[in-house]
């Protein structure tokens, strides 16, 4: 009978007095501060295989429960988030951030066109090209800006200096650069409207500001599906669940009436897209004063 072979230890398979990671005593298979294990071993490739297929999954859960009740539950997500059940989905802001690099840089490599200034005077018909050769177009300002602003005439002046191919460059340049950051920056003044809407609910600010999250990355998803989609029946389903997805949503988290939520949006929506309207300017304004 052959006797019993016995494998000399690693010196990484002992249980150490002291946690290698973070050097806290230990006393057991974990460490109590940092959760690192005490036994140490070379991992293997199976071992490798379990762990990114167990990451893997559970990633994969959390994306299917998160984009799940973010596109067909409107307002549930912010509801299991505010009760308390985060870990099962994706943070609201990495969430947010996600969608909204992914939606800028779908609209930029489609080549849809932010502004049209128009053909190149080579290719425009006689009739309309400029009846000389020296002859500049002059964009007049108000009074009031001229005195206000007085760089601003020179901004505008060397603007259209530009050909209509360098404005164009110009400002959809300008746009994808600044677009994102401004519309990031409506996220708080999102959250503030609706404070200001729903005054008198208890309701904190955070809490208007994870809804704000929400409902922006919800908007991401559809605006990519308008670029992706067709014009035809399909599209104009995404255009009526866009419509009405915000107000359903504002009723599931805040549960209002019917008519105390309509009203609500509509000014939150007014709101919106003024201060929306103004950053898009703003970034606008900037790829001019920039250019070249």
């Amino acid at each position: 009978m052959k006797p019993a072979i016995r494998h000399t230890a690693d010196a990484h398979d002992d249980a150490p007095a002291h946690c290698r990671n973070c050097g806290t005593a230990t006393a057991g298979n974990y460490c109590s501060h940092c959760g690192q294990e005490t036994r140490l071993h070379m991992p293997s490739f199976m071992e490798f295989a379990h762990e990114f297929v167990g990451h893997y999954v559970a990633l994969e859960g959390r994306l299917w429960g998160t984009f799940a009740r973010l596109l067909f539950r409107p307002g549930a997500l912010t509801n299991e988030y505010l009760a308390g059940r985060r870990r099962r989905y994706v943070e609201p802001l990495r969430l947010y951030l996600t969608l909204s690099i992914l939606f800028f840089a779908l609209i930029r490599f489609s080549g849809m066109s932010i502004v049209d200034f128009g053909k190149p005077a080579a290719e425009r018909p006689a009739a309309t090209a400029p009846a000389a050769e020296g002859s500049e177009h002059h964009t007049d300002l108000p009074t009031l800006v001229e005195s206000g602003a007085p760089g601003l005439r020179h901004v505008v002046d060397r603007f259209d200096k530009l050909s209509a191919e360098q404005k164009g460059k110009a400002i959809s340049d300008s746009f994808f650069h600044y677009a994102p950051y401004a519309m990031f920056c409506l996220m708080p003044l999102f959250a503030l409207y609706l404070k200001g809407l729903y005054l008198g609910t208890g309701r904190r600010y955070g809490e208007h500001l994870l809804f704000a999250l929400h409902a922006n990355a919800f908007a991401f998803v559809l605006l990519a599906a308008f670029v992706l989609v067709p014009d035809g029946f399909f599209k104009f389903v995404l255009f009526c669940w866009l419509l009405g997805y915000l107000p359903w949503a504002m009723q599931r988290v805040y549960r209002k009436g019917k008519w105390g939520t309509a009203w609500r949006w509509f000014l939150l929506i007014v709101l919106h897209m003024l201060s929306l309207l103004a950053a898009v300017i703003v970034a606008m304004f900037l790829g001019v004063a920039l250019a070249h």
